[in-house]
């Protein structure tokens, strides 16, 4: 019987600990948590930081996070649930800005889905993970689900909606404006039969009704009519919406965003519909793919808040939560008038 010699056990080294670094660095501990931790108190040279950052990188060294939480009394992380709804490529832009935003000052930031939770129950998930600040997009959260978080340990609740929140700071979403910019576009075109796009998809409800009242606002006392036009973003959907385009008798449509737009155009094209001398189309956005279009797409330009200044007011908050708190309109809807319209 052959007898197979047994590998021996790699060795686990021990994880490298401050004490590691403060010796390859050849400074001490508190010199290294004030470096690895962006401490701002202190005055460290540049040539130090660059000595502690180098060793650190090479003994593998990492600052624990929970025992930095216990230090300072709090975390550093700022969650941000994972919203309801489909997002495009302008709110990811957003997204993707205000994480650097916040990761320059220091803040870790978790995307976290919620399991189908909502409102104050998904307060609760939230709460569990004990973060320093919440964003929250929509308006699904309550008063009673922000003293939760409050309570839990949060210093900042940020709420991005069409309503302010007790207790919360809001950046107040005024949709419906988008929807007045692409009504009063049309109407000034000459159009006065105009459909509006409104999305299947569950959870742009939030967007598409405030949109869709807000094209009825811009002809209200005027001689246009508004037709509502449920749409699935689907190509087959498209086609069959612009079979029947020509029994619509539309002249003018507002479509919900540049994606359903380009979907729209498409389809209408396909079925003969002349764009704009048949039917003139705008959507919201701005997407550069729109410019590449023929005929090139009319838009609402979205101005979203600042990355950098939601940050911002992320950290204020955090430094001083019993300051008073901050409401602003953030959202910007002005036309581009192209071929398309």
């Amino acid at each position: 019987m052959v007898q197979i010699p047994k590998t021996p056990a790699p060795v686990r080294r021990p994880a490298p600990t401050s004490a590691d670094v403060a010796r390859l660095a050849g400074v001490s501990r508190a010199t290294v948590s004030y470096v690895l931790n962006n401490t701002s108190a202190v005055r460290i040279s540049e040539p130090t930081r660059r000595r502690v950052h180098a060793a650190a990188k090479e003994l593998g060294y990492v600052p624990h996070a929970a025992a930095r939480s216990l230090r300072a009394g709090h975390s550093r992380m700022v969650l941000m649930p994972a919203p309801a709804f489909p997002v495009g490529p302008l709110y990811s832009q957003f997204v993707n800005e205000l994480q650097w935003a916040l990761g320059r000052l220091d803040y870790t930031v978790v995307q976290y889905g919620s399991l189908g939770l909502t409102g104050d129950e998904a307060a609760r998930a939230w709460a569990e993970l004990r973060p320093v600040a919440v964003l929250v997009p929509g308006s699904e959260l309550g008063a009673q689900g922000v003293d939760l978080l409050k309570r839990s340990g949060a210093r900042a609740v940020v709420t991005l909606g069409a309503e302010a929140v007790e207790g919360a700071h809001a950046l107040l979403m005024d949709h419906a404006a988008v929807g007045r910019a692409a009504g009063a576009h049309l109407y000034a075109r000459g159009r006065r039969r105009i459909g509006v796009v409104v999305p299947g998809e569950p959870g742009l409800e939030v967007f598409s009704r405030p949109r869709l009242d807000g094209v009825r606002q811009s002809l209200r006392g005027t001689d246009a009519t508004v037709t509502e036009l449920p749409l699935a973003y689907e190509e087959e959907a498209a086609a069959r919406l612009a079979a029947r385009w020509r029994d619509l008798g539309l002249d003018g449509v507002f479509a919900y965003n540049d994606e359903y737009a380009m979907l729209l155009m498409r389809a209408l094209q396909d079925e003969g519909v002349a764009l704009p001398d048949d039917t003139a189309v705008i959507g919201a956005d701005d997407l550069m793919i729109g410019r590449l279009l023929r005929p090139r797409l009319s838009t609402v330009h979205i101005e979203l808040p600042s990355g950098r200044d939601l940050a911002e007011l992320v950290d204020r908050a955090v430094r001083d939560p019993g300051a008073e708190l901050e409401r602003r309109e953030v959202l910007g809807a002005a036309v581009v008038h192209r071929d398309s319209s």
